[in-house]
């Protein structure tokens, strides 16, 4: 029995770590910050993947001219859903920075001669 309860309790908290997918929330074309944000329930610890995310973050700044995007300061919790004095419902924000300039070939219209 002994031996037991450290395996259910392992179990048990193991499966707290929930995978959430991270979506643009907002985009700030003039200082080149790019948003993401997922939610996160009480008693649960979510996780994004952040190779998929910058992908995410780094397609957004592509779309505004810039050429790649950077992870920008720590992630912001703000809670959402409050019953009492407990938090039932968080969201989890990442900010990237977009850096670079991307640079598009000239096409030809007409010919040279």
């Amino acid at each position: 029995m002994k031996k037991t309860l450290p395996v259910a309790v392992i179990l048990l908290l193991s499966a707290c770590t929930v995978p959430r997918q991270a979506s643009v929330s907002s985009v700030d074309a003039n200082s080149g910050i790019v948003r993401l944000s997922y939610g996160q329930a009480v008693l649960q610890s979510a996780t994004t993947d952040s190779y998929v995310a910058n992908g995410m973050a780094t397609k957004q700044c592509q779309q505004m001219g810039y050429a790649t995007a950077f992870p920008y300061g720590q992630p912001e919790e703000t809670c959402t859903t409050i019953s009492g004095s407990l938090c039932l419902n968080h969201t989890i924000t990442l900010q990237y920075q977009c850096r670079g300039v991307t640079v598009t070939p000239m096409t030809s219209t007409g010919s040279y001669w």
